[in-house]
């Protein structure tokens, strides 16, 4: 082969690996690397009696990390309870009470049936069924009454069982569980401070799985696809670091070009979110930049 054809030979191959790969120099993606964070706040109002919570914690979902002072809580309770006792012993005097009551009719009940026998044989009169039967009926009507009378005690052992119930789910609210798995990443808190519900307590990030949010132009969307497995960068001492990532969300709308990416100029472009997801190694960090790359 002579000189000519061997340059025609190299020139050749240079374009076609130009052609099969990304030659610019440039990323497909740009982005900040982001991390599903929760703000745990009070659930109840009190003083921080215990708070064992610091900064760079990893911590386990249901971990108990402290408590709030439930000391008026557990008074008012004990106080509740107090007035249940009473009210189901009025109760229980009541319902004694309707079960004299209903001896008492079974008795006239059973008279009344024998007087009409008698009467069908001629050996009673109408003024004994009536005697029996008014005071049965003015038994009935007592028995009403305090049957009324123990509805009532019964509805307002309902409201006061609804109100223990009340202070029961307090008192258990006081008690700060960790809701998932993560590392604490800012602390809002100190113990002995007087908390307040709603008020945020600490932060915390699952740095397990890290997020690169990065944007791309329409152009690239027929490219990228759900699930597709593309090339994250990162900075390193050395240069530029590889990591693998998984596309987990393409943005339905586009928007205009975040201010922290790129020139003036791309900022104004239309583009889209994309989500990569990346298994954390200890290197990632939450808004540290990152490039994605497609294979």
């Amino acid at each position: 082969m002579n000189t000519n054809a061997k340059l025609l030979t190299s020139f050749i191959a240079t374009i076609l690996f130009s052609a099969c790969s990304n030659d610019n120099g440039k990323a497909d993606g740009y982005g900040n690397f982001e991390a599903t964070e929760i703000t745990v706040s009070a659930e109840a109002t009190g003083k921080l009696l215990a708070f064992d919570v610091e900064e760079g914690d990893r911590l386990a979902e249901g971990q108990v990390v402290g408590y709030i002072d439930t000391i008026q809580l557990s008074l008012k309770k004990a106080q509740l309870q107090a007035s249940r006792q009473k009210i189901m012993a009025s109760s229980s005097s009541v319902l004694s009470q309707i079960g004299v009551y209903r001896e008492q009719e079974r008795t006239l009940t059973v008279e009344r049936d024998r007087i009409l026998r008698l009467m069908r044989d001629s050996a009673a009169t109408q003024r004994q069924l009536d005697d029996v039967e008014g005071r049965l009926s003015v038994l009935q009507r007592q028995i009403a009454s305090v049957r009324a009378q123990n509805a009532s005690v019964l509805s307002e052992l309902e409201s006061l069982e609804a109100q223990v119930a009340q202070i029961e789910d307090q008192i258990k609210k006081s008690i700060i569980t960790n809701p998932q798995a993560g590392t604490v990443l800012i602390k809002y808190a100190e113990p002995g401070e007087v908390t307040a519900f709603g008020k945020p307590l600490y932060k915390i990030g699952k740095l397990d799985d890290m997020i690169l949010r990065v944007y791309v132009s329409e152009t690239q969307l027929p490219s990228l696809t759900i699930g597709k497995q593309v090339d994250v960068r990162i900075d390193d001492a050395e240069g530029m670091r590889t990591l693998p990532g998984t596309i987990t969300w393409i943005s339905s709308s586009a928007e205009f070009t975040p201010k922290v990416i790129q020139t003036r100029e791309e900022r104004v472009n239309l583009v889209y979110a994309v989500k990569v997801h990346v298994k954390h190694d200890g290197a990632l960090k939450i808004g540290m930049p990152g490039e994605m790359w497609i294979k």
